[in-house]
């Protein structure tokens, strides 16, 4: 989450805590309530699909994929063996067809999971200035609560995405979405753009995977020193073979926010480690995307879902927060964002904002900024660009 400061303004008032819990209670993002089986998702994840030896167990490189890394005079072998921590500025790849992301078999064991921290980045008080004729008040704190465990059962889509960055191992958080062209064998992750792509500044983040339910039942750091590789990811590592952001944000993303804020937003296809089976088959559970843009005011309550890792977190939980949604502006000639209230830190970025629509939870934003202060949270509303870049991702890769 990128933290951004701005001018004191006055506050939304808080809602009821039952106005806040019926959400929650409507928010439901388990299996069922995503028009999955119950039994997909039962108390024991089914983890033999996702942990199971492939021909071998040996992780073979696709020819089109291994095609890609001698274009830009990658060697296979080199790169799995630590030529990916080579981050020549020149050599940085940050065209979005210079993706590349082979599978390093075991690279992301529980204890560099646990080292890695929090993707944050800051906007200029200048840019959180620029459009307070449009924002709308500071929302009032809504404290995160944490999430029921086990997570598999109460919040099967959402999970943790690993990457490494110049700086070192960095997490963010994502969502299992459905994938329209392949019902029921969605093999994709809604992030945030940030989380796979430094912006104009950069390139495309390495080493890149998704962790469904990490942690499952929210054990402690103390708890995790002892604990097996099932149990921090009890449905295996997710590696991206592909990810695509919005051509804003590659344009536009820095570190200091910049044009591409508005338009923070990514989508993963992803494949097992080990295993061949679909990444919704395998979670049991998958949410639908709403591309239709609401404003603030039509959207009624938003839920954010995600694991904070910067203080008071650690990044090992899932937290929640439900609030009202409001405006947010970095500039009159940008869409404005969603605003909410909610005590998440850098962590929880790229994670899933829900709404009820028609009785049914579907993804409707993500985490992307937030102020020095912790104490709301802003994300990108959802249209026709992010809708034609999720069905670009469906057709081209979602059969694979």
């Amino acid at each position: 989450m990128r933290s951004t400061r701005t001018p004191a303004a006055p506050r939304r008032g808080r809602r009821s805590l039952l106005a806040a819990t019926g959400l929650v209670a409507a928010l439901a993002l388990t299996a069922t309530a995503c028009e999955g089986s119950a039994d997909s998702a039962s108390d024991k994840p089914d983890v033999t699909t996702s942990q199971a030896a492939d021909g071998g167990g040996k992780v073979k490189i696709p020819a089109d994929l291994a095609g890609k890394l001698e274009e830009h005079g990658i060697d296979v072998d080199r790169w799995k063996d630590g030529g990916w921590k080579d981050w020549d500025k020149d050599k940085w790849l940050s065209e979005a067809k210079d993706f590349v992301n082979p599978v390093i078999e075991g690279l992301w064991k529980p204890e560099r999971m646990q080292s890695a921290k929090e993707a944050d980045k800051t906007v200029t008080t200048k840019d959180a200035s620029a459009g307070q004729g449009v924002s709308d008040p500071d929302p009032a704190p809504v404290q995160a609560q944490t999430e029921k465990t086990p997570y598999h059962r109460n919040a099967a889509p959402v999970g943790k995405v690993f990457f490494d960055s110049p700086d070192g191992p960095a997490v963010c958080s994502g969502t299992v979405i459905k994938d329209v062209n392949h019902p029921g064998k969605s093999n994709l992750v809604w992030t945030a753009g940030h989380c796979v792509h430094a912006g104009g500044d950069g390139g495309w983040y390495r080493n890149l995977v998704f962790v469904p339910a990490y942690n499952d039942l929210g054990k402690s750091e103390a708890e995790l020193s002892n604990a097996n590789a099932t149990e921090v990811a009890p449905y295996g590592n997710w590696w991206a073979d592909w990810a695509s952001t919005s051509n804003q944000w590659i344009r536009g993303g820095s570190e200091t926010g910049g044009d591409g804020a508005t338009y923070d937003y990514a989508v993963l296809h992803v494949k097992p480690e080990q295993g061949a089976k679909s990444l919704e088959e395998t979670v049991g559970a998958a949410l639908d995307v709403d591309f239709s843009a609401p404003s603030a005011a039509e959207a009624a309550k938003m839920g954010a879902w995600g694991y904070p890792a910067a203080p008071p977190y650690n990044g090992l939980k899932m937290f929640k927060c439900v609030d009202v949604p409001g405006r947010f502006s970095l500039s009159p000639s940008l869409p404005t964002m969603y605003r909410i209230g909610c005590t998440m830190t850098g962590g929880s970025s790229g994670g899933g904002w829900f709404r009820v629509v028609n009785g049914k939870s579907v993804l409707v934003s993500n985490t992307s900024i937030g102020p020095a202060d912790n104490s709301w949270l802003a994300g990108p509303q959802l249209g026709r660009d992010a809708e034609a870049l999720y069905q670009n991702m469906s057709k081209t890769y979602g059969g694979r």
